[in-house]
């Protein structure tokens, strides 16, 4: 192993909140090279799962996560017409789009940061990190992509951005015989047309009823109105549809409510008083398992389904082997500052979060407490806090 290489920074991940992080510290100017390590540099799961996924942002607030900060904006300057910031440009800054165009810009931001001489982009995973407390240095430890020996940093900030990935949970009455149905496929309908059989009955199982839920819920409607005539679908749900509402200044249920594509589909379509005469109510027939029937439910239902896809929520990725002076370390996030506790409530010193896997949270003028998920909310996130981080 080479002798370790002393950074101002190390930055894990290299999606959306991953690029955020990394703007913010190279516009702080830190005075040293900052290390960025992902094993693709290809703007992390929403590049890689979800092009074909429906916004539920404005296309306003991407364009606003783009030019935030100035790193972002030369990168833009220089970068040649047409690119994915043009595009981006001509949408309707006041609708959605999909998700290909953030993802596009995404990438073509990373590309312009890495090139710069302050960053030190190590195509990789971070496998373990150690505090030396009375240093305040942490020596992280990196697996290069290429198989190459390991890389040894050494630094006073290490910034986890390292996402998540859908929820699975235990479901009563699902047999040997229910395949299960990643969520990805679902909501890629490029992927689903080929993967569910298209010459047999089949009945897909959809567990939730948020965002993507709802979007589950459409592509697979989309498969039985025409390449899978046979297909039909069982949508278990414990609550009603819940909306995202603009308020006067505000957005009530801004994180948790429907938006776009996905709520125009459920108002006209999946509603209590919609589903029995809709297109959508041809292929699904709703489950309810609110009021605690939610088991058995699932034993009436779910034996007659070929399939079972979930849609309730998303699961923090693992995290590299942390420690503190070799002792292993469970940090808790602190969703305030963007730092962690260790179980002591001790503050970790240098180490941060943020992204999907470490979102902030926030309380609406209603009380009602939420994560703030979304490029822009990562984007407002980091830079209230990167003051504090870098200090």
């Amino acid at each position: 192993m080479n002798p370790p290489q002393k950074c101002a920074a190390v930055v894990v991940g290299a999606g959306p909140a991953g690029l955020a992080v990394m703007g913010n510290l190279l516009e702080k100017q830190l005075g040293g090279t900052i290390a960025w390590i992902d094993p693709l540099f290809q703007a992390g799961r929403v590049n890689r799962k979800y092009r074909e996924v429906p916004s539920n942002t404005k296309v306003a607030l991407f364009q606003a996560y783009a030019t935030a900060v100035q790193p972002f904006r030369s990168v833009i300057n220089s970068t040649r017409i047409p690119s994915p910031f043009s595009t981006m440009a001509k949408l309707d800054q006041e609708k959605t789009c999909h998700l290909h165009h953030a993802a596009d810009v995404v990438r073509a931001l990373t590309e312009g940061i890495v090139k710069m001489d302050q960053v030190y982009a190590c195509r990789g995973q971070v496998t373990a990190a150690n505090l030396v407390e009375n240093t305040s240095s942490w020596t992280v430890r990196i697996q290069p992509a290429d198989h190459l020996d390991e890389v040894e940093v050494i630094t006073p900030r290490l910034i986890l951005c390292t996402g998540s990935s859908p929820t699975q949970v235990p479901i009563p009455a699902c047999g040997q015989h229910i395949e299960r149905l990643d969520l990805d496929v679902v909501l890629k309908p490029s992927d689903l047309v080929s993967y569910l059989p298209r010459d047999e009955p089949q009945i897909v199982a959809v567990v939730g009823a948020s965002h993507s839920a709802i979007l589950a819920l459409l592509n697979l409607v989309d498969l039985a109105r025409s390449t899978h005539p046979q297909l039909r679908i069982k949508w278990f749900t414990r609550h009603s549809l819940r909306y995202a509402e603009y308020m006067d200044g505000w957005i009530l249920r801004d994180n948790t409510g429907l938006k776009g594509l996905a709520a125009d589909f459920a108002r006209q379509q999946l509603e209590e008083d919609k589903l029995p005469q809709s297109e959508a109510g041809r292929f699904i027939t709703k489950v309810d398992c609110g009021n605690g029937q939610e088991a058995t439910q699932y034993e009436r239902h779910l034996p007659s389904c070929s399939h079972v896809v979930q849609a309730v929520g998303f699961t923090r990725d693992p995290l590299p082997e942390l420690s503190v002076n070799g002792h292993a370390l469970d940090p808790q996030f602190d969703s305030e500052s963007g730092g962690f506790q260790d179980a002591a409530g001790r503050v970790v010193p240098g180490l941060h979060g943020a992204g999907i896997a470490f979102p902030e949270r926030v309380v609406d003028p209603y009380g009602n407490v939420e994560h703030a998920v979304g490029f822009w909310k990562f984007m407002k996130f980091i830079k209230r806090v990167c003051p504090q981080w870098t200090a």
